[in-house]
């Protein structure tokens, strides 16, 4: 398995566990927080991106893979319009760990590691737009995100992310 971060910061050395944000995890337990390779793609985004990222699983059905996959791409990842410039001209540094000291946390969704962590590695990606269609990921830009998060919410894919949504415009 391997195990990334995403950054904009290009010089980073070590990863040092903080203090989650999110408030149904322990605040006294610090992180480094890591993503799997089939994750990448919905942090392929400047930071602040609101975005709604799916792709299929075995749960998924057949009516909800002709409703919301119209390309033969098995991951989408939707942005709203006024984030495509943005995206256009942000530059990353997907840094790679070592798994060993990092395990999968049920609550936070994520592999994690209460351990100080050296990158084994680090790519720049200065063309998000084209690592995602290397991937084989479908890119929607929408006005509103709000009503496919619903929809996919209400659907039968358990393989959804919904980021910096607090960043997306209001429901319409």
């Amino acid at each position: 398995m391997r195990l990334f971060h995403v950054s904009d910061d290009p010089n980073v050395k070590v990863f040092h566990p903080r203090p989650p944000q999110r408030t149904e995890l322990d605040p006294n337990i610090g992180l480094v927080w890591s993503l799997t390779e089939p994750s990448l793609p919905n942090w392929l985004f400047p930071r602040d991106c609101p975005r709604i990222g799916y792709r299929i699983c075995d749960k998924t059905t057949s009516e909800d893979k002709a409703k919301f996959f119209t390309s033969s791409a098995n991951h989408v990842v939707a942005i709203e319009h006024d984030w495509h410039e943005r995206q256009l001209n942000a530059t990353l540094h997907v840094y790679e760990f070592e798994p060993t000291n990092f395990y999968f946390d049920e609550i936070a969704g994520f592999y994690v590691s209460q351990q100080s962590e050296i990158p084994i590695d680090m790519m720049t990606y200065e063309n998000l737009y084209n690592e995602l269609f290397k991937r084989n990921i479908e890119v929607r830009l929408l006005e509103n995100l709000w009503g496919l998060r619903d929809a996919v919410f209400a659907s039968s894919m358990t393989l959804w992310s919904f980021c910096k949504m607090a960043n997306a415009k209001p429901r319409t």
